[in-house]
């Protein structure tokens, strides 16, 4: 009798930590200033494809309104949550607004102080 054996699958479940988040952008001319500007960031990958913009970091990465403002040739202020959030589809890893940019972390426990958990155990 002949034995076969299954090759491993590359879709495998993996419960390990990647140390990765990101989002999708639409390719468009608002996508494009963001990616631009995150994609001089060390820890950043920017991936233009046809329809979308995907942008992955490691560990932890800021989009600075400031820096897309100065990108645009716009004034002050012309970039915010509101138009990051209308050029962004999906996102990975926990995202925070403040008023002059959006942090993604990784890790939940990293981002635990500004969305208000604590990660003391309960007595």
């Amino acid at each position: 009798m002949t034995t076969f054996k299954t090759a491993e699958s590359p879709f495998k479940s993996d419960n390990t930590a990647s140390n990765m988040c990101g989002f999708t952008l639409m390719n468009s001319q608002v996508g494009v200033l963001i990616a631009n500007v995150l994609a001089r960031l060390d820890n950043v990958k920017v991936t233009p494809l046809p329809s979308m913009i995907r942008v992955d970091g490691k560990d932890k990465f800021e989009v600075v309104y400031a820096d897309v403002d100065e990108e645009a040739g716009e004034d002050e202020d012309w970039f915010n949550a509101a138009e990051f959030e209308e050029a962004m589809s999906t996102h990975y890893g926990r995202m925070v607004h403040l008023d002059d940019r959006t942090i993604m972390f990784a890790n939940p426990e990293d981002a635990a102080e500004y969305l208000d958990f604590d990660l003391k155990p309960i007595q």
